[in-house]
């Protein structure tokens, strides 16, 4: 087995064991963390560099903020069902999330965290949905990994997170690591790039305005999961 197999393999038992774990989402992810430094510290430096130049050009900034309408989409979902952030919004608030994609192992453990709370969303009113750049193929996965709980969306081309100021670029280096390590990204993707979204995540009130909203360009951190459901609290309230 090759060392990027072996990379790549030790990451999956290690976003098993995130998984599993009945702990928050913070301490899930940084098992995952924990790993990479461990396996490479090589590829871990490598991430740090690359997280501290986007959060030094303050990537996402521009992203929606509190108050603020969140523009409307039409994607499709992982079986092909085009799905509007308006229609959803005629039945209640709507958790937004987007996802790097399904070889993400931060991205996996997110997708099950968030299936975990679509029931306690739901009694809510509310509807989970996540929007990766993935094509039809991959989000299927991704959403199997999260046991079918919420529709998984193909943002073509990444057009949605270039609208929300959310799309970064890959830089060579970093790029030559991700696919080094067995992760070829541009083919996963329906624009064939290394461009990626800001892992965010908005919950969006029936108004269609964000109540709540997580933006970090260090994919390795995402909103907790009680975020999510005290801002849906706040929302009935």
């Amino acid at each position: 087995m090759s060392q990027s197999n072996d990379l790549v393999a030790a990451l999956n038992k290690a976003t098993e064991r995130a998984i599993a774990l009945d702990a928050s989402l913070r301490d899930r992810l940084k098992i995952i963390a924990d790993e990479v430094r461990k396996l490479s510290a090589v590829f871990a430096d490598a991430v740090d560099r690359f997280v501290g130049r986007l959060q030094e050009a303050e990537a996402g900034r521009e992203a929606p903020k509190i108050g603020e309408l969140l523009p409307n989409f039409l994607l499709p979902d992982q079986n092909g069902k085009l799905l509007g952030l308006s229609d959803l919004l005629k039945e209640g608030p709507v958790v937004v999330a987007f996802l790097r994609g399904h070889w993400c192992p931060y991205c996996q453990t997110t997708a099950v965290a968030l299936s975990e709370i679509a029931d306690a969303a739901a009694k809510h009113g509310a509807r989970i949905v996540a929007i990766s750049p993935e094509s039809r193929k991959y989000s299927q996965r991704l959403s199997a990994d999260s046991d079918h709980r919420f529709p998984i969306l193909t943002d073509v081309d990444n057009g949605y997170a270039l609208a929300l100021n959310l799309a970064i670029w890959v830089d060579d280096d970093m790029a030559q690591l991700i696919f080094g390590a067995g992760w070829d990204i541009p083919s996963y993707q329906t624009a064939k790039s290394w461009v990626l979204p800001i892992p965010a995540t908005f919950v969006v009130g029936k108004d269609g305005r964000v109540a709540a909203r997580y933006v970090n360009a260090d994919y390795r951190t995402r909103m907790e999961i009680d975020d999510i459901l005290a801002a849906l609290d706040a929302l009935d309230a």
